[in-house]
């Protein structure tokens, strides 16, 4: 398919996503949308005279060929949604963008994506959640997407390099410019192990309206959603709403109820628009993730504890790790312990974080 009419297609005045998807449904593909005649496109159910002489005009293939020359310059790629690194999670909104601009080394379909949102004001306590969040989650081979804006999003940007997480920022302008500036430090080093991603063309600028459409990426990207801190009104609990509307899980970090930065994430919680976590190991329970196992270079499985067991902790370890959970009494019966002091091998594990409880007196591996 031809590249300079897929980037002309974004580019007509008055045509949106929804337009867009009309004219391809109509017309079949985007060539044929530009080689359509007057009458076959105003045929075209929502299609206005000023669409339709917008489409005839051609200004819009001029504008494409600008953007080409732009892309190819600066090593830039454009990911039609029928493409195959087009991202696939965002593939299945039904608003997603017919075309993206991509720069980075980050593959845009990993097996595992976190979105990680929050206030542009983040307090002590929400940037500690995010330091003890991307330490844990290196752990889990994902991916993290947010918006490079203040607060809550360049942390977790910055926090994700630090711990070699790939991570991938969502603009809300084209890729001529890094918005806000102070962060282009950290956007740089991004593309080294992660990237920049934008539904917008070079020259767009960094509109406030543009910020609440990049959101619908940010949570269209992920499988989940996690709001760090946020007060009742901003970007961040757009974000978690779209995941929800998207059929995507969305949790969120509970906060103190005199705390204004907090109230949005009690809000999501309380309203059961959020799943309540309280660190990295809650969010890996309710998504089903294992933590990944790290490989030497002969290619052997190493290990993931760090701390050796004591004798009794290694009989405890390997039964669960013959079977996907057990109970106490299950574990008491196979060791022929008594309960006292399983429980208390067990809350010792447990803050070691080397096996998880459950409801129901449950455990299992983590």
């Amino acid at each position: 398919m031809n590249m300079l009419k897929q980037i002309a297609l974004t580019k007509i005045k008055g045509v949106g996503a929804k337009t867009a998807r009309t004219l391809l449904e109509h017309c079949g593909s985007v060539d044929n949308i530009f080689e359509a005649k007057k009458k076959e496109l105003l045929a075209i159910p929502y299609i206005r005279n000023a669409t339709v002489d917008a489409i005839l005009s051609k200004n819009s293939l001029a504008e494409a060929e600008r953007e080409l020359a732009f892309i190819e310059k600066h090593h830039i790629q454009a990911l039609w949604i029928e493409d195959n690194n087009y991202p696939r999670r965002l593939r299945e909104c039904e608003d997603a963008p017919l075309l993206l601009y991509y720069k980075g080394s980050a593959d845009l379909n990993p097996e595992r994506c976190v979105s990680i949102v929050g206030t542009r004001n983040a307090t002590a306590y929400g940037k500690r959640i995010c330091e003890e969040l991307l330490s844990a989650l290196q752990d889990y081979g994902v991916q993290v997407v947010s918006g490079l804006a203040y607060g809550i999003d360049i942390q977790a940007h910055r926090l994700a390099l630090r711990h070699h997480i790939p991570t991938i920022g969502v603009l809300g302008h084209g890729l001529d410019r890094i918005y806000p500036a102070v962060h282009r430090d950290a956007a740089s080093r991004m593309l080294e192990n992660g990237g920049l991603l934008t539904e917008y063309a070079s020259e767009t600028i960094p509109d406030r309206n543009n910020f609440p459409a990049r959101n619908r990426i940010i949570a269209g990207l992920a499988d989940v959603t996690v709001v760090v801190e946020a007060a009742k009104k901003g970007g961040a609990l757009i974000t978690a709403e779209i995941a929800n509307s998207y059929n995507r899980d969305v949790c969120a970090f509970p906060g103190g109820i005199d705390q204004e930065y907090s109230a949005g994430c009690n809000y999501l919680i309380k309203t059961h628009r959020a799943h309540l976590i309280r660190h990295a190991e809650d969010l890996a329970y309710l998504m089903g993730w294992e933590k990944s196992v790290p490989v030497n270079k002969e290619g052997i499985q190493l290990p993931l504890l760090t701390n050796p067991l004591s004798k009794d902790e290694q009989q405890v370890y390997h039964f669960l790790s013959e079977r996907e959970q057990a109970s106490v009494d299950e574990i008491a019966r196979h060791l022929d312990w008594p309960l006292s002091k399983l429980a208390f091998l067990l809350l010792g594990m447990e803050m070691n974080n080397i096996v998880l409880s459950l409801p129901g007196k449950i455990y299992r591996i983590l």
